[in-house]
């Protein structure tokens, strides 16, 4: 008998060809490939991608009628600017958010900033190390991008205390907050959700607020108010460090001389500017009676400080930012650009850059051969990428400044305070948002994606690609200077 005519042969199903497939199957295996092609060969570029697709998801939600209040419409230009504002962790507005948005628009915009401060890309892998799957090679790579973590060694541990450390802080923050918006005579619901929402929204750096006014109600020098608004400074502070230092102090606590160079130049450089924007904000607003002029001489002292927290990146004021002085603007526009810590919550060129490039002059003045700090050597390559994070960053305020005055027709210092808000994920603002056309919001909208997601990565996911050269040409120093 030949083995066709075997009772007992089995034949194996055909495996159907590619296009008897269903379209929903080659249409996702399609998606699939293209985004591991691009995983593959740029981590910064599916970051672009990922943040776009998340905004435009969140844009979507916060465009449905059960996201504003009844009576609300909501144009889609504001949508796409408040969701882009949320997921950016900035804070600009274009409509109140206790105006505009129903209790599930104000849960959307809650949520986008959870996800924008965590970043996009980092709960796909701490939701891989929840079910107990090991980063691969590529998830680290891609995870190392979007926090900007120097060793890919350091990913790991980094991820398992993102969740950890977010979730304790907020929740302490909120306990807090809670009991303060209790003592000012809300109801407990009300207080529970308010103190949660503060909570989240200064830990990441946010500045969206769900009261109208709001923290300028709190501005008092009572008790209760010490309640609400320190614990939304302290928020807005450990945020602004970074995961990478919070890493570090959860490793070896506050044990100065052991913390890594990255921690220690985060740190002495966000206490020097804290202090220095402290003084001369309340040096400059001191007999401005539109701003400190009318206040009592510990609310003064005290709003300075508020005011030089949350003027590098948490965006809640007491003030009125148009009653300042055009010294108060030009200052603010400075700590706006600094911004905070890197792989943080807080936004800017980010103080370690600004804090190399200060030790770089420092180095030249002294005729140092090699920039040092805390009896570290700094490699040179450092120095370039801090100088081109400088350069892309004030190229993208002047040429988003040009653009907006030319859209809005408004004074130059009010929007060029905006876009360096805009860019450095601040949220403070002169009205230019809100009072600019659609084309001139979706202006700052770009800008906001910018700076959230790095000037750096964003060139890096534009580039085609890297090139090496094999060979160097001789040396020849120019004229400087």
């Amino acid at each position: 008998m030949s083995e066709l005519e075997q009772p007992n042969a089995v034949e194996e199903p055909a495996s159907p060809a590619p296009s008897d497939e269903p379209l929903t199957t080659r249409t996702a295996r399609g998606i699939r490939d293209f985004v591991d092609q691009i995983a593959s060969s740029s981590p910064a570029r599916l970051a672009v991608i990922v943040f776009v697709i998340v905004d435009l998801g969140f844009a979507a939600l916060l465009w449905l009628p059960l996201s504003a209040n009844p009576g609300q419409e909501t144009r889609f230009v504001d949508a796409v600017f408040t969701a882009t504002s949320a997921v950016t962790v900035t804070g600009l507005t274009t409509v109140s958010t206790a105006a505009q948005w129903s209790v599930f628009g104000q849960v959307v915009i809650l949520i986008a900033i959870q996800v924008g401060g965590l970043g996009t890309l980092t709960l796909t892998s701490i939701l891989a190390l929840a079910i107990g799957r090991k980063l691969g090679l590529k998830s680290k790579l891609i995870t190392q991008e979007a926090l900007n973590i120097g060793r890919l060694g350091e990913v790991g541990s980094l991820l398992q205390i993102i969740v950890i450390t977010s979730v304790s802080i907020e929740a302490a923050l909120a306990l807090v907050l809670s009991v303060g918006f209790l003592a000012e005579g809300e109801p407990l619901g009300t207080a529970l959700w308010h103190g949660v929402f503060y909570a989240i929204s200064s830990f990441n750096n946010a500045g969206f607020t769900p009261h109208t006014d709001g923290l300028v109600p709190y501005d008092h020098a009572g008790p209760t108010a010490w309640l609400i608004l320190l614990p939304v400074c302290i928020g807005v502070i450990v945020g602004s460090l970074g995961f990478p230092v919070i890493l570090v102090l959860r490793q070896v606590g506050f044990r100065f001389t052991r913390w890594n160079l990255n921690a220690k130049l985060t740190v002495v450089t966000t206490a020097a500017l804290l202090l220095l924007a402290w003084v001369l904000f309340t040096a400059i607003e001191w007999a401005n009676p539109d701003t400190l002029g009318g206040q009592s001489v510990p609310e003064r002292i005290f709003q300075g400080f508020f005011a030089s927290v949350m003027m590098r990146s948490g965006g809640f004021n007491l003030v009125d930012m148009t009653d300042t002085s055009q010294v108060t603007l030009l200052l603010t526009d400075a700590m706006m650009f600094a911004g905070g810590g890197s792989a943080s919550t807080a936004g800017g060129i980010k103080v370690t850059t600004l804090a190399v490039v200060f030790l770089a002059i420092l180095a030249e003045a002294r005729g140092d051969q090699s920039v040092i700090a805390f009896f570290r050597t700094i490699p040179d390559s450092v120095l370039r990428i801090a100088i081109s994070v400088i350069m892309m960053g004030a190229s993208v305020v002047l040429l988003g400044s040009s653009i907006m005055v030319a859209l809005t027709h408004m004074p130059l210092d009010h929007v060029l305070f905006e876009v360096i808000s805009a860019y450095a994920t601040c949220g403070l603002s002169t009205g230019v948002s809100a009072g600019a056309p659609d084309a001139g919001k979706y202006v700052l909208s770009v800008i906001m994606l910018i700076g959230r997601i790095g000037t750096n990565t964003v060139a890096t996911a534009l580039a085609l690609r890297s090139r090496r050269r094999l060979y160097t040409y001789p040396e020849e120093r120019p004229i400087i200077g």
